[in-house]
């Protein structure tokens, strides 16, 4: 085959050419980072990679995610801590206003403290978030969790049983609130009688029952008190019936009964003194004699949010109460300012669980993030060390063949003659 001088020169050009497009692409590589410069280079590396990509962007997402759950986490936690302290300081003044050495202007110095207080603790259980969502609402968290409403008297939460969740990795939701029912609402009330007054009759012409000893009562009232619907208040209703001696002399005598008149078991009788009659942690003052009765009713378990307990205080503060009354309106108060600071408490470790699983999540996310990219790195970035070596290897070939093309250009027929 007979090679002209044309010929030579194309195939020396396009060596040239392919050395020069081998150096670009070497070069692009190293510059880029890429392994490969387009996707017909390998399909099924770009389609693989693409996978990886939408994790790792799905992570990214997450990751906000979590950053913006645990802002309100933890702003929730610092609320709950100092509605917490405050809670233990009002019990604290109800405390030292069971000092019997207090006058009534005493009393009414503490009403106040208490009421800043109040006023303290209505500001935080209706905190809002960042953004102006009130944190205790519930889904209703554009509406005030708590007002007070003048025509009974009482604060009301305003809001619903929600709870907002925010995904924080595939199949994983987390709680981002704490909604006002469950942390304010569900404080059982102390238990109690429904009139301290009762009812007198016969030759029992007034009468007083308070309860004295709330552990024992807590136990009478939790095995006697009739829960059914069908309930009558006489189903729970008792009667301490006082009756005469039977002959000259003997003492008068009492016993306890249910209202219509069935024995307790044990059946609970005594001698009728001018000392009061104790049973069950009450205590009966009765004022008359022998025939007469004195009817008392059992109050419905119930619910009391720490505001209203605290309004309750206040207002018996101010009243002037003393003596028993003054002691039972303390006994509520105590025993529902205590169960209020648990349930804030109780709602803080579930808060603390919520972290926790946050915490770990993160760190699980950190992981996959991490593989994820090692794997996409691994199919679709190049090897830099070998690129470099391919970039030089592709250089060293381009300046061969510039060289020997210019050893050939100089070749001439006459160069043999």
């Amino acid at each position: 085959m007979r090679l002209s001088n044309n010929l030579l020169y194309q195939n020396s050009v396009n060596k040239m050419l392919d050395g020069q497009q081998g150096v670009a692409n070497a070069q692009e590589r190293v510059t880029t980072g890429k392994k490969y410069l387009s996707t017909a280079e390998s399909p099924a590396a770009y389609s693989q990679a693409a996978l990886f990509t939408n994790k790792i962007q799905t992570n990214e997402q997450y990751t906000k995610n979590i950053n913006q759950l645990n802002g309100r986490l933890e702003t929730e936690e610092s609320i709950l801590q100092s509605i917490n302290t405050t809670i233990q300081a009002a019990r604290d003044l109800a405390i030292s206003a069971g000092n019997g050495a207090m006058s009534n202007d005493d009393l009414k110095a503490k009403a106040s403290e208490l009421a800043e207080l109040q006023k303290s603790l209505v500001s935080l259980m209706n905190s809002q978030s960042e953004d102006g969502k009130y944190i205790f609402s519930g889904y209703q968290d554009s509406t005030q969790t708590y007002s007070f409403n003048s025509g009974s008297g009482k604060y009301e939460y305003q809001g619903d049983q929600g709870q907002h969740s925010v995904t924080i990795a595939k199949g994983v939701d987390v709680k981002s609130s704490d909604n006002g029912f469950t942390t304010f609402e569900k404080v059982d009330a102390r238990l109690n009688v429904t009139s301290n007054s009762g009812t007198p009759a016969g030759g029992i012409t007034s009468g007083t029952v308070y309860v004295k000893n709330q552990a024992d009562f807590d136990k009478f009232h939790q095995a006697n008190y009739d829960l059914s619907p069908t309930a009558t208040v006489a189903d729970n209703s008792y009667q301490v019936e006082v009756l005469a001696g039977v002959n000259p002399g003997d003492p008068d005598t009492y016993t306890i009964t249910h209202a219509d008149g069935t024995p307790l078991n044990p059946a609970v009788t005594g001698e009728y003194t001018d000392e009061p009659i104790e049973f069950a942690g009450m205590e009966f003052k009765l004022a008359g004699a022998a025939p007469g009765t004195f009817d008392f009713t059992l109050e419905k378990p119930g619910k009391e949010n720490v505001l209203n307990t605290m309004q309750n205080l206040i207002t018996g503060l101010n009243s002037g109460l003393n003596g028993d009354a003054l002691h039972d309106a303390l006994a509520d108060s105590l025993v529902q300012l205590q169960r209020a600071s648990e349930q804030v408490v109780f709602t803080q470790a579930g808060l603390g669980a919520r972290m926790i699983v946050v915490e770990r999540v993160t760190d699980s996310n950190m992981a996959l993030d991490i593989n994820n990219k090692a794997s996409k790195s691994d199919i679709v970035e190049v090897d830099m060390a070998q690129a470099i070596s391919d970039l030089t290897k592709q250089e060293t070939s381009l300046q061969a063949s510039q060289a020997t093309f210019g050893r050939l250009a100089k070749l001439s027929l006459f160069d043999y003659l």
